[in-house]
């Protein structure tokens, strides 16, 4: 996974003036293997219920966004290369997604990191630009000290370069309670990295045991992923063999019941 990781370091080159550099960099550029181990030491971090500023101009309480698992994108307003390029294929795992699950079941948000610059008007400008139009997905900035804080919870580094800035190219996954769950690295992941995580978060392992939350894993069960389509989906077949299955449990289970309570009966 390290040496994926690795390659995933990007250098985010444009004509915004730098703001402050990260703490984990030497001459002005990140080390990549200090990079990452920052950026995986964050799992299982839970993020602060920081208030960050929405591209209208409202703001946007991370506490509220709790009770539904997360997406975080970290771009900076004035990038031209590699954050365009995460969110194009953002947008695209993210329609998957919403396909698969519901819209109503997860939350995304990009958040810009350049303090100085990502100013509500230019996120709405980027927003604009590369069409992020889902309605479960937030854009959004800050101001510098809540900018830092977000940073250091979600184990992101950065540089100042000339021109713009050296970053690390993650999207991270939380899950309902606001803990970071995984890290997907690269512009271009693939889509299975980015599902699996969020499959997890949204029908699996945090599920609540409840009738939903059945149901949730049921999904979560009978959820495959089609090499040829590129692209999750329910497999009926899996579907339809876990209802009968249940349904004999159950049977099953009245039936040793009903001898049961004959057994005591006549004793």
């Amino acid at each position: 996974m390290r040496r994926t990781a690795l390659l995933a370091l990007w250098i985010a080159a444009s004509l915004a003036a730098p703001s402050a550099a990260a703490a984990d960099t030497a001459a002005g550029r990140l080390d990549p293997q200090r990079v990452i181990e920052r950026s995986e030491a964050a799992i299982g971090r839970s993020m602060g219920a920081y208030s960050l500023t929405a591209t209208t101009g409202q703001t946007i309480s991370l506490a509220a966004l709790r009770d539904k698992p997360l997406v975080v994108s970290i771009v900076y307003s004035a990038c031209s290369s590699v954050c365009p390029i995460t969110t194009q294929h953002l947008i695209s795992a993210v329609e998957q997604a919403n396909q698969l699950f519901g819209p109503d079941r997860f939350n995304v948000l990009t958040i810009g990191f350049d303090a100085r610059n990502d100013t509500p008007a230019r996120m709405a400008h980027f927003a604009s630009t590369q069409g992020i139009t889902a309605p479960n997905w937030k854009v959004a900035s800050a101001d510098a000290g809540t900018i830092s804080a977000v940073l250091r919870d979600l184990g992101f580094s950065y540089a100042s370069v000339a021109g713009g800035f050296d970053h690390i190219t993650q999207t991270t996954i939380l899950d309902r309670d606001a803990k970071i769950y995984r890290h997907v690295y690269g512009d271009e992941f693939p889509i299975r990295m980015f599902m699996e995580p969020l499959r997890d978060v949204v029908h699996g392992r945090s599920a609540p045991l409840t009738v939903s939350g059945f149901v949730d894993r049921l999904k979560y069960i009978c959820t495959t992923y089609d090499p040829g389509a590129g692209r999750y989906k329910t497999d009926y077949g899996l579907v339809f063999g876990s209802a009968m299955g249940g349904i004999l449990l159950l049977m099953f289970g009245l039936v040793i019941l009903r001898e049961w309570r004959k057994t005591c009966r006549s004793a």
